[in-house]
């Protein structure tokens, strides 16, 4: 979850997590014994889990992911997505982790229906950082005429379209993160869009708002959000950017692995560390529930969800 100061009462900025085809339920607040049980990965409905493989791409194409519910109190926010697609002659692998703050709906909206608007546009398979782009844009302005629904939250994005086990395209907003495994070195793909930083403070700023840097807090938007760019917040619209920052890596022998993740991992694991923890274990799904483990370990109070793909050249 990304911390923001909630503007209408806790009432109001709770929702229940509903089931989902990746099995997550909403859940009330865990009594003591449930959450010794979390601690130690031992109750089975704290986490949702998985693995699965590309079918028809030459170079073959693994994956494994891990979630569990944060410790602070509400239900679970993270939502992913790892499948793949046949479409246009071309085997896709689809990725992502969604986190999102003031409940659950935005991010459960982006896993049913952003890679949809990606495909969608006219010029993915010609150009596409542009259609990535403007199909975050678009779903972002639909996300925002339909607050009434969907309600004043957002949420942050990473995603990774694997196509024909040749090409990977990353893209995000917020800070959720992609890792690249190249030759035993981490390598980050994607921005952590903070406020604080010199070109996000400028926008931000150029259209009205402020980064507030009060004493013992983190920089927020206006006094509430820790990120410069989302998905929804309706009140802080003029003020966020869903821009994503887009990059193409081609896949070859020297790239092994990526690690997509919420910040509730990033808070406390180091890039390179995350790589070394993993980089021995070749089952992905094996590798990801290490690394929801060990940040758990370092008392990540936040929501945690990983995903490792794993290619084969």
């Amino acid at each position: 979850m990304i911390s923001r100061q909630p503007e209408t009462p806790p009432a109001m900025a709770s929702s229940s997590s509903p089931s989902t085809s990746s099995g997550r339920r909403g859940r009330q607040r865990p009594g003591i014994l449930s959450m010794l049980r979390s601690a130690v990965c031992l109750d089975s409905s704290s986490s949702d889990t998985g693995r699965g493989r590309s079918k028809l791409s030459t170079n073959k194409v693994t994956h494994g992911f891990h979630l569990l519910e944060g410790r602070s109190g509400h239900d679970m926010e993270d939502y992913h997505v790892a499948e793949y697609k046949y479409a246009n002659n071309h085997e896709l692998g689809l990725f992502a982790i969604y986190d999102g703050h003031l409940g659950d709906k935005v991010p459960s909206y982006l896993k049913a229906n952003l890679f949809n608007n990606i495909l969608k546009e006219p010029l993915f398979w010609t150009n596409p950082q542009e259609a990535i782009k403007t199909a975050y844009s678009s779903t972002n302005k639909y996300i925002l005429e339909n607050c009434k629904q969907l309600g004043p939250g957002g949420s942050t994005a990473v995603t990774a379209i694997v196509v024909d086990g040749t090409d990977l395209w990353i893209a995000n907003i917020g800070d959720s993160r992609a890792v690249v495994c190249e030759r035993g070195a981490a390598n980050q793909l994607t921005v952590d869009h903070e406020p604080h930083t010199t070109n996000e403070r400028k926008r931000i700023e150029k259209q009205g708002g402020f980064v507030s840097t009060f004493p013992g807090d983190v920089p927020r938007v206006n006094g509430q959000l820790v990120v410069a760019r989302a998905f929804g917040d309706q009140s802080l619209k003029a003020h966020l950017s869903s821009e994503p920052d887009v990059k193409h890596v081609p896949i070859n022998s020297n790239v092994e692995f990526v690690i997509l993740a919420s910040d509730g991992l990033w808070k406390v694991i180091k890039n390179q560390e995350a790589v070394d923890l993993v980089k021995s274990i070749k089952d992905p799904q094996a590798a990801a529930k290490r690394l929801t483990s060990e940040a758990l370990a370092k008392m990540s109070k936040d929501d945690i969800s990983c995903i490792v793909i794993r290619f084969q050249c």
